[in-house]
């Protein structure tokens, strides 16, 4: 089991190194990718290595997609590589889980279009005008797709997410 984190520096510090810690814990190998290998840095000062580039990637390998929030996905989403990640992880089905501001990759990828999900309280008119079905919970499934506001919400993300990937 291979997990993936796209992030970039200005990441929500919680958002990023929760569900990385939570997944090592269930044994899952978890890799992080960004525009470039080397340290990233969260909005808190945590850093974290960056062990792949988006352009590394071979989204086949890995059997779920995780897009922290923060200020990283504004970075992101201007990475075509990036994007093509995560329309390949929607393509095949796999669980992608996306939080805070993490869904505006989906948004940018066009990805979202008829999609039941939820983002931080700002983002909401951006998913909705992507064509999301935006709603105001903790957490919100649409098939593998899981996704939620901020991080108080990331007891349930987390339940959500370990669930997608521990059938």
């Amino acid at each position: 089991m291979k997990a993936l984190f796209l992030s970039a520096d200005h990441f929500e510090d919680t958002e990023l190194l929760v569900p990385y810690y939570r997944l090592k814990e269930a044994g899952v190998d978890v890799d992080v990718a960004s525009a470039g290998v080397g340290k990233i840095t969260g909005k808190h000062g945590y850093e974290v290595e960056a062990n792949k580039s988006f352009g590394e990637v071979k989204a086949d390998e890995y059997d779920l997609l995780v897009l922290p929030g923060g200020g990283a996905p504004a970075a992101v989403r201007k990475e075509p590589a990036a994007l093509a990640i995560a329309r390949a992880f929607f393509a095949d089905n796999k669980p992608v889980a996306a939080i805070c501001h993490g869904p505006q990759i989906l948004v940018s990828a066009d990805l979202l279009k008829g999609r039941h999900a939820t983002c931080y309280a700002s983002v909401s008119s951006e998913l909705k005008d992507a064509g999301a079905v935006y709603e105001d919970r903790e957490v919100v499934v649409d098939g593998n797709l899981v996704t939620s506001r901020s991080p108080a919400d990331l007891p349930a993300f987390l339940r959500e997410m370990m669930k997608r990937i521990e059938r």
